[in-house]
């Protein structure tokens, strides 16, 4: 692959985040996830080797393909992809803070520097108009909402203000952005097939605005609704994608995977809370769910890549 899309940093924000996800979820579940071990940690480090690759890819393309960055960043139909990059840094972060802390912390703050500066071109690109309805996706989200997913490895940091900061952008941003998402869905025209995916990414703020509000606003109880808003929509996502496996396989379909690890995330935390044995039910199944979604993209990813390999070579 010479010219990946800076979208395709959303397979770093899946494997990482499965990562993350079942070391939140070890002491849930003792003897299964064993954290950090052969489980855990196999996802971190498949997050950390797509990271240095794609860097590595996409620094190439930086140098020799400017246009066509440019073009990624100029699109309103793309740009809120672009923010994968910063999400998927901080979360990588994540994974190697306990083997590498120095080298965690200077990715963890470049990561949040270059996500809030997306935001603020992000603003002003809307800001001066022409964007067509169609243009809009929940790639959006990922741009102006990114900021929700910083807290689960900024806490665990330290930089727990920072975090703070971060999230509430992000939180403050989800109705108006989440609503024109919904909007588009309702009134705009169907999206196209290969794109499907994206839509998945719906689950990430209800997940995430639960999940870590509850660390910075413990005792709200008034967010757990946003957990239980995000069950739903996941089975209706479920329903929507019914016959995924009929759509056009792409670089789209790692959106499945990160939303599905901020819900099992989301769904964790939510146990832990409430040990009643149907919400550990709840946690289980959406983990495994993830851990579906995340190995099946990625075997299929890695068939194309060897595939494209043997077709046209290096």
């Amino acid at each position: 692959m010479k010219h990946p899309p800076i979208a395709l940093f959303g397979a770093v924000m899946g494997l990482a985040g499965l990562g993350l996800t079942s070391r939140a979820a070890a002491p849930l579940f003792p003897g299964v996830f064993q954290a950090p071990a052969y489980f855990t940690e196999l996802w971190v480090l498949l997050g950390v080797a797509a990271f240095l690759a794609l860097i590595a890819l996409y620094g190439r393309k930086i140098l020799f393909h400017w246009n066509e960055v440019k073009q990624e960043f100029a699109s309103p139909a793309q740009m809120g992809f672009c923010a994968t990059l910063p999400v998927g840094m901080t979360l990588v972060a994540g994974g190697i803070a306990p083997y590498l802390p120095s080298a965690a912390d200077a990715l963890w703050w470049a990561g949040a520097a270059l996500l809030l500066a997306m935001q603020v071109w992000g603003l002003r690109r809307v800001l001066e108009g022409g964007i067509e309805l169609a243009q809009v996706n929940a790639g959006w989200m990922i741009l102006f909402i990114g900021g929700i997913v910083l807290p689960g490895s900024g806490i665990a940091l330290g930089h727990d203000e920072a975090a703070r900061f971060m999230f509430g952008i992000g939180a403050a941003a989800t109705p108006f952005v989440m609503g024109l998402a919904f909007y588009r869905a309702a009134v705009g025209a169907p999206i196209a097939e290969p794109l499907r995916p994206s839509w998945f990414i719906l689950l990430v703020p209800p997940s995430l605005v639960f999940a870590h509000g509850a660390a910075f606003f413990p005792g709200f109880a008034f967010l757990e609704n946003l957990y239980f808003f995000g069950l739903v929509l996941a089975a209706g996502l479920l329903l929507y994608a019914r016959r995924f496996w009929r759509w056009p396989f792409g670089t789209p379909w790692w959106a499945f995977t990160f939303p599905l690890d901020a819900l099992a995330f989301a769904a964790v935390r939510y146990a832990e809370g409430h040990p009643e044995a149907p919400w550990k039910a709840v946690a289980a199944a959406a983990v495994l769910a993830a851990v579906f979604f995340v190995t099946m993209v990625s075997i299929r990813s890695a068939h194309e890549f060897f595939r494209h390999l043997l077709r046209h070579g290096a």
